[in-house]
């Protein structure tokens, strides 16, 4: 299989993104839980405000499937969760305690299985299932078109009324890399 940089330099506008910022890398989390988390975190805020609710909450609780199911709610509203979101983590936290999850849990499953297995939680869509594939699982054909840096991203690229369907079909070219070309789109964005 190529490299997927080498696939990403061919792309007319990912390429010199691609020379501009090396060779990006799609790097699985520590812990599969925990970064699940930090996704439910930073749902529709921005990433300033995300880092600080998570340094608080990782100072608050142990993050782990144990952790946030046994801590006080108010503890974890106290860290910056919105009830909503205190209760999402909680909801996450139950489905890794009941179905004993671990990252071994998801290797046999394809992508689409994992997003059906997480989007049955009250708490996680489409964007969280995503950010899980790429960032805890490193699953390269990934592509967030619901991530409003992948849009604003996509839009600088190729034109401000770029239509959600017209991203997914310039993305369908980066298979099987999507994820790998969403690094650069974000650094698109990112200026």
């Amino acid at each position: 299989m190529p490299d997927p940089h080498d696939a990403l330099r061919e792309d007319p506008q990912l390429g010199p993104l691609v020379d501009e910022h090396g060779e990006l890398e799609l790097e699985q989390a520590d812990d599969p839980f925990e970064r699940l988390v930090v996704s439910i975190v930073r749902q529709q805020v921005s990433m300033d405000a995300a880092a600080a609710i998570r340094e608080r909450l990782f100072d608050a609780v142990e993050v782990t499937p144990e952790g946030v199911a046994g801590a006080d709610p108010d503890v974890l509203r106290d860290a910056g969760l919105s009830s909503q979101k205190t209760d999402y983590v909680r909801n996450v936290a139950e489905a890794f305690r009941e179905r004993d999850w671990d990252r071994s849990s998801f290797a046999a499953l394809s992508d689409d299985e994992v997003r059906s297995e997480l989007t049955g939680i009250t708490g996680v869509g489409d964007w969280t299932a995503e950010m899980f594939l790429m960032f805890a699982l490193g699953r390269e054909d990934v592509f967030p078109v619901g991530d409003l840096g992948i849009r604003k991203g996509m839009q600088s690229l190729y034109g401000e009324e770029t239509t959600r369907a017209e991203m997914r079909d310039i993305a369908a070219q980066w298979r099987p890399y999507r994820s790998y070309a969403s690094l650069y789109v974000w650094r698109a964005y990112e200026g």
